[in-house]
């Protein structure tokens, strides 16, 4: 009659531990720490034309848009959603993301670029074409006769920038910066809430002056719930209908992403653990820094908010709730 009570007991004890272990090796969520060798490290640069910016068509712009004949390379079984990667006729490897991330993760890509932030150039196609398409082991539900693949994201693979390792929010170059504190605030703008370390890349340019990039390279959580929610990812309603701001203080202000988890995770302690320690991120922001973004947001029309919606292949009512949300949120930041 008493197993319940301990064993959340147990499971406290367990949570517990397994967060002091993460707080020692400096809140690390997987990512790997870049000693920068040879390049200048680089998240954000001042942009100058942001009210100019096409957010259709984001940081690749209209020229590196997928286009022409697609043959299947490999699959990738690396993260949770199905991905494989094509070749097109002009020599240019693009990788392929399946499912529900597809569309948020495009648009996003598109905010965090039109304020400053280095971004992956990613593209949505309503329909691919894929020769030469073999079995997969996932996603293979997603192909269609004829190999065609509906609703994905391609990321286009750059020539003259390798990966060289992931970052860690914690501990990286721009820690405690306003540039640093404002890609936690735009997380929040778009309930981005799987911030693992290992969603973050950093791409080391091949060309001179040699540059570390540091990016966040997943962004297909964004655009849903603030927290874990895999019925309601990728959902604009439910993106349209959160709470995204905790409390505010005179100094500081806390995010409600990423979200807690409900106490039904507690049994899968290992996830029920990661998530709890990623809820700083979201939270004693100065508010100095979250106006910063709020004014940089500012500088861009509905319209180009628009075409962040548009380029993530939503539905004419989708654009229309979601920038009305987003352009709220812009508001809410600029009062601070």
């Amino acid at each position: 009659m008493y197993w319940k009570p301990n064993l959340l007991i147990v499971s406290a004890v367990l949570i517990l531990s397994f967060l002091a272990i993460q707080s020692k090796a400096g809140r690390n969520t997987g990512g790997t720490e870049v000693a920068v060798k040879n390049g200048a490290p680089v998240m954000w640069r001042e942009p100058v034309d942001i009210a100019s910016r096409n957010l259709f068509y984001g940081p690749g712009g209209e020229s590196h848009a997928p286009r022409g004949t697609f043959t299947f390379q490999e699959e990738d079984m690396a993260g949770s959603s199905p991905k494989f990667d094509v070749v097109d006729e002009n020599g240019v490897k693009w990788r392929v993301k399946m499912g529900p991330e597809a569309r948020p993760e495009t648009a996003a890509s598109r905010l965090v670029w039109a304020v400053g932030y280095l971004a992956n150039e990613d593209y949505f196609l309503p329909v691919l074409h894929v020769e030469q398409m073999t079995r997969l082991r996932r996603g293979r539900n997603l192909v269609l006769p004829g190999n065609n693949v509906h609703n994905v994201r391609l990321k286009r693979h750059l020539k003259d920038e390798k990966k060289i390792g992931s970052w860690s929010w914690a501990k990286n170059p721009f820690s405690g910066t306003r540039e640093g504190y404002g890609l936690r605030v735009l997380m929040a703008v778009i309930n981005n809430w799987d911030l693992k370390d290992i969603n973050n890349s950093v791409y080391q340019t091949r060309g001179e002056p040699v540059e570390d990039r540091y990016v966040v390279s997943d962004l297909g959580a964004s655009f849903g719930p603030t927290g874990l929610n895999w019925k309601l990812k990728g959902k604009p309603d439910a993106y349209c209908e959160s709470k995204w701001i905790k409390s505010i203080s005179p100094e500081f202000i806390d995010f409600n992403v990423p979200s807690e988890l409900p106490m039904t995770f507690y049994l899968d302690i290992p996830e029920f653990a990661r998530r709890t320690g990623l809820l700083w991120l979201g939270h004693h922001i100065p508010r100095k820094d979250a106006r910063w973004m709020g004014d940089l947001l500012a500088r861009l029309s509905l319209q180009q908010i628009r075409d962040t919606f548009r380029a993530g292949g939503y539905s004419a009512d989708e654009v229309e709730r979601l920038s009305k949300v987003v352009e709220g949120r812009i508001a809410e930041l600029e009062k601070l």
